[in-house]
């Protein structure tokens, strides 16, 4: 099985129910380490293992909520090593 290296990254829109009213996101998404930085510069989007499609605007910090389907699908493919 082909290792995938991932990364969270946020999902910026705020105006959906993922967020807070401080417009902080609720969850960051599981996105592939090497499409973060291209996302970042070049304004392309990436698809998180959840399925949602967004452009990085913004990297999480230590202790960030991670969205529970990124996780499930993130877990499930550590498995599989």
């Amino acid at each position: 099985m082909e290792s995938v290296s991932t990364d969270t990254m946020v999902r910026p829109d705020s105006t959906t129910d993922e967020s807070t009213s401080d417009d902080t996101p609720k969850f960051f998404h599981y996105v592939k380490k090497d499409r973060i930085a291209e996302s970042a510069v070049m304004g392309t989007h990436v698809v998180a293992l959840c399925g949602e499609v967004f452009p990085v605007t913004r990297s999480p910090k230590p202790g960030s909520p991670v969205c529970p389907d990124c996780k499930k699908v993130y877990d499930g493919l550590k498995k599989g090593d």
